[in-house]
């Protein structure tokens, strides 16, 4: 009887070890974590909207995760490839140039809009007391744009332009990549730039109120000219090479933030987002297609 009991004893043991052990293994492969952002905005304001949640997650994985802001969208993108990064929050653009570079990410988590939308759009923001009604009412003039890797800030503007036979290169005097859309909308605020294109959710959201709200500019001196169609909004991804419980647990705790946390949450998307929804590679194949035809507008100019 005894021999019997020690035998299922040992069993049982055995049988614990086994399922534990793959969460032991991915701590010591993995015993520090990296979150990257794209610089959408200035440091300062990327620290205080994402730390939160950095500490969230070093709660719910255990080890330690760290925020890491990116100078501009391609470190992110190079991080990634190089491993460096272990998860990071794109712009869709982003994420699809993550890809066709070769970077091992995956997917799994998108924004959604307060009003359960998971689309954005890009605009062009001219002042409101300029004279320009039209896009070719800016011809000779200066255009802000945000980062070669932007959705709304670049690629979309200039796949929109290309459609209406505008090319920025030609028919604008100067085209300049401003580094984030907060500085975008500075330069045209300050007069470096007539117009500058952005992203824009709804009525209730944009980079421009976030700005409003911060006291940066006045969010009534602009108005849209031109606004494209829906874009997907931005998705969330990890290293898909990683251990499959890794993910596991990187993609709960995401997709349950703003239930276990809803103050993290509403601090950074400041109450005016849904929880985040999962999704998948399939839902950035029109991005991807997107960003390859861009390139190819690049390549015949070269």
């Amino acid at each position: 009887m005894i021999k019997l009991r020690t035998l299922v004893a040992a069993a049982a043991a055995l049988a614990f070890t086994a399922h534990a052990a793959p969460a032991q293994d991915w701590k010591a492969k993995y015993p520090e974590l990296v979150f990257g952002k794209i610089p959408d905005e200035n440091a300062s304001g990327t620290t205080t909207r994402w730390t939160p949640l950095t500490d969230y997650l070093t709660k719910q994985l255990g080890v330690p995760v760290k925020l890491r802001i990116a100078n501009d969208y391609a470190a992110v993108i190079e991080g990634q490839r190089a491993g460096n990064i272990h998860i990071g929050m794109y712009g869709p653009a982003s994420y699809a140039r993550a890809y066709l570079v070769g970077a091992k990410v995956e997917p799994f988590a998108i924004e959604v809009n307060g009003d359960g939308s998971k689309g954005y759009h890009s605009v062009l923001y001219v002042k409101k007391d300029s004279p320009y009604q039209k896009i070719e009412d800016l011809k000779g003039k200066n255009l802000c744009l945000v980062d070669p890797n932007s959705t709304s800030g670049n690629n979309v503007p200039r796949f929109m332009m290309n459609k209406m036979s505008i090319d920025p290169d030609k028919f604008f005097a100067k085209v300049i990549y401003a580094g984030s859309h907060e500085n975008a909308v500075i330069g045209v605020a300050q007069g470096t730039c007539d117009a500058a294109f952005n992203w824009w959710n709804t009525e209730d959201e944009s980079n421009l109120l976030r700005m409003d709200r911060k006291g940066m500019v006045k969010a009534a001196d602009f108005r849209i000219i031109l606004k494209s169609d829906l874009i997907v909004n931005s998705p969330m991804a990890y290293l898909s090479d990683m251990p499959e419980d890794l993910k596991a647990a990187i993609r709960k705790a995401v997709l349950d933030l703003a239930t276990n946390d809803p103050e993290t949450f509403n601090k950074i998307y400041e109450g005016k987002a849904k929880p985040y929804a999962a999704t998948s590679h399939k839902d950035y194949e029109p991005v991807v297609e997107l960003i390859k035809f861009v390139d190819s507008l690049r390549k015949s100019k070269s």
